[in-house]
């Protein structure tokens, strides 16, 4: 059995576990939360279980929201945990960061880190992927960061690892992508290239690493991904990230003292310069908030009371297909209104839900938004940005593109 279909089978497993039919199914406010009676252990084996009242309390884990530049929001929660908490496998590290995100109930997708060669221990990834599943964080709710590629491996068995979280239906991310070819970036496609700290710093007053910068960006943006700058240590730095086409970062300037996920962030964006090339609707692209299509009304309640700024829920099927869109305010509204909780909470959200407005993730964002516009009662609907094989990659928010692409056509024009 191939690693995406032991991830599908686990998630189907947590599905039935929890719908809404289910002997099993979590209270009401619970849902989110590990509700098994025992939990592993994040620094033992696979098989170190222990009552969850004789577990001592976990290392404290750091959270770092990671920002969209262009609209200044948190698209994803970000929980690096080094060597200094007391364990040494990236896999147990990992795993407590899920575990930590989970206790704050956050929607967000969650950006973890592994090392190239612990995709080559099937025993841990395993175990990864069962604790995520059992912490009910889709695949396509995460994005998987990985260090250390070509580090006593070909280049083929470092795209042939990647490829493996991708058929899982993970978001994959690539760590410090300048110091590796262009081509293998260009034929892996991360959803993430994340920029070296010291290059990011640099890029700021340096033409040479601008320009590295910037070409970054264009691969990024004909292959699907965003650049991620780490370490923003003040607003100048920002705005020249910013105006070199980066579109997400973190780091001190933007992660106030003592952020968890669901507070607010403030970040002062000007004008960014715009291309003049027509750009695809990747450009456009944001990390989704996935569930699965049999997900209550209540659980989708609860994602959308965590966090203000998500504008949709993405319901997808085993394989991360999308089934349903809910749009926020169609829902609340519906569940506002009179005996509205009562009759919907603990059903199907489906019910509440419409049809994904789908784009492939090579259409140019013009014809994105024209597509939108098709229909008069959803035109500011979210789109369901999906790859070659249908699987969910991330929304496209109408506003951001008619924002961008009228930008484009006054500059054009001028």
């Amino acid at each position: 059995m191939t690693v995406g279909e032991r991830v599908r089978a686990a998630n189907a497993r947590i599905d039935s576990e929890h719908s809404p039919n289910s002997d099993n199914s979590p209270r009401s406010g619970s849902q989110n939360r590990f509700v098994t009676e025992f939990a592993a252990y994040a620094g033992g084996s696979e098989n170190a279980y222990t009552r969850r009242d004789t577990v001592s309390p976990p290392p404290r884990v750091a959270f770092h929201p990671i920002i969209d530049l262009d609209t200044g929001t948190v698209v994803a929660v970000s929980a690096p945990t080094g060597r200094d908490i007391g364990l040494e496998s990236d896999v147990d590290r990992a795993i407590l960061a899920a575990q930590a995100t989970t206790q704050h109930e956050t929607p967000l997708p969650l950006h973890l880190f592994l090392h190239a060669r612990t995709l080559a221990d099937d025993r841990s990834t395993d175990r990864l992927h069962q604790t995520l599943a059992s912490l009910r964080r889709r695949p396509g709710g995460v994005i998987m960061s990985v260090s250390g590629l070509f580090a006593g491996m070909t280049p083929a068995e470092a795209g042939a690892r990647l490829s493996r979280l991708r058929a899982a239906g993970y978001l994959i991310g690539i760590e410090h992508v300048a110091d590796l070819p262009s081509r293998f970036v260009a034929e892996v496609a991360p959803s993430v290239l994340t920029l070296d700290p010291e290059l990011a710093r640099r890029a700021a007053a340096d033409p040479r690493r601008a320009a590295l910068v910037e070409s970054l960006v264009a691969l990024g943006r004909r292959t699907g991904g965003h650049v991620l700058a780490p370490g923003v240590l003040d607003d100048d730095q920002l705005h020249k990230l910013r105006g070199l086409g980066v579109r997400l970062a973190q780091g001190p300037l933007l992660t106030p003292s003592g952020w968890r996920p669901g507070m607010p962030v403030t970040v002062r964006l000007g004008a960014r310069e715009t291309d003049r090339l027509g750009p695809r609707v990747t450009e456009f692209m944001l990390p989704a908030t996935v569930m699965p299509d049999g997900a209550t009304a209540d659980e989708v309640f609860s994602a959308f009371n965590a966090e203000p700024n998500t504008t949709s829920v993405v319901l997808v099927d085993t394989a991360q297909r999308p089934k349903y869109t809910v749009d926020r305010t169609r829902f609340l509204l519906k569940l506002a209104g009179a005996y509205g909780h009562a009759l919907h909470a603990h059903k199907p959200a489906r019910r509440l839900a419409d049809p994904p407005r789908l784009v492939p993730r090579t259409v140019p964002a013009i014809a994105a938004l024209r597509a939108a516009g098709e229909d008069a009662v959803r035109v500011y609907d979210d789109l369901v940005v999906i790859d070659e094989v249908g699987r969910c990659m991330g929304i496209a928010r109408v506003g951001d593109l008619i924002r961008s692409l009228s930008e484009l056509e006054r500059r054009t024009a001028s």
